[in-house]
């Protein structure tokens, strides 16, 4: 019996849409530091062009890094990366609907809410951001990753390697076993399988326990998996 080799993703495209927002433009950030090809997508193609400019300046190669509208991105990217607030999020999935379909898209959004005694997860009908995503987008392979990656510790250009495993869920093998190996590409970060897209919803909640967390301690906290 042969093992499943690890997808080969160096030469792979992402697209993030809403990528100019910190989480992801500092996805954006090390991936393109990794040596991928990244396409920042904004609904205004200005706003994601002057985003790119700032992004190229702190990567080694600046020709990785382009700007255009998120349907642009995401019909020119091999894998893509939804990062928008939770707010737009079912409005963009739902318009980019035919942009997306046959691709892997990675949804790293985190449903909360915040008020005077902290951040707090929001309910979702359909389960998770991930499943509402994976409901909307029936043409689409949806895997929900990066959820507990600090986006200050992504843009900081004096933080060389980010040390924090990523959790990674999703109902098909061979896309989270190709977002392991993408998340693989960054320094100081390992991507685990975290079981099927069904618990994605408990995944993104705990983002508002790191939110406490890192309130209280003023730290930007991650998770390690121990014994694995």
């Amino acid at each position: 019996m042969t093992e499943t080799p690890i997808p080969a993703v160096a030469e792979l495209s992402l697209a993030f849409l809403g990528g100019t927002g910190d989480q992801g433009r500092g996805l954006a950030r090390r991936f393109a530091i990794a040596g991928n090809r990244v396409i920042i997508g904004s609904r205004q193609a200005e706003r994601a062009a002057q985003a790119a400019t700032e992004l190229a300046a702190t990567v080694p190669d600046a020709s990785l890094v382009t700007g255009v509208t998120n349907e642009e991105a995401a019909a020119a990217a091999d894998v893509i990366v939804i990062a928008v607030p939770w707010e737009g999020h079912e409005t963009l999935v739902r318009a980019l609907g035919p942009a997306l379909r046959g691709k892997v898209v990675i949804d790293c959004v985190n449903p909360m809410g915040f008020d005077k005694q902290g951040a707090f997860a929001l309910p979702v009908e359909e389960g998770s951001a991930a499943q509402q995503a994976a409901a909307l987008l029936p043409e689409s392979t949806v895997v929900a990753a990066f959820h507990h990656v600090s986006a200050v510790l992504l843009l900081d250009e004096t933080v060389p390697t980010i040390e924090t495993d990523v959790l990674v869920l999703g109902d098909d093998r061979e896309a989270t076993d190709l977002v392991q190996a993408l998340v693989d590409q960054i320094a100081g970060m390992r991507g685990i399988y975290g079981g099927r897209l069904r618990n994605a919803g408990q995944v993104e909640a705990l983002t508002a326990n790191l939110v406490s967390i890192n309130r209280r301690y003023k730290a930007h906290a991650g998770l390690r998996v121990t014994d694995v």
